[in-house]
């Protein structure tokens, strides 16, 4: 049986806010990471977020809005200022 190959740090897409954005583009940046469809990763936060009485899923979207960086944003990328 084969061992699974190790990704490279350069194979492994960062996790980004995307352009495909809704509100602040957390879903879409999810989605993007896992190769998904933005809007199945939406109604999977929405139902999600219903189902934790919507306090604790609002709470969990404001953190990554502040800590995912923005599509433009990456390390090594120039910053305007």
């Amino acid at each position: 049986m084969k061992k699974p190959e190790k990704r490279r740090k350069e194979d492994v897409m960062a996790l980004k806010r995307s352009r495909n954005a809704m509100i602040a583009g957390v879903c879409g940046g999810i989605a993007e990471w896992l190769g998904w469809d933005p809007t199945v990763v939406r109604i999977i936060y929405a139902a999600l977020t219903i189902l934790s009485l919507a306090i604790t899923g609002v709470i969990v979207y404001l953190v990554l809005w502040l800590i995912m960086p923005p599509p433009d944003q990456m390390e090594g990328s120039p910053i305007d200022i």
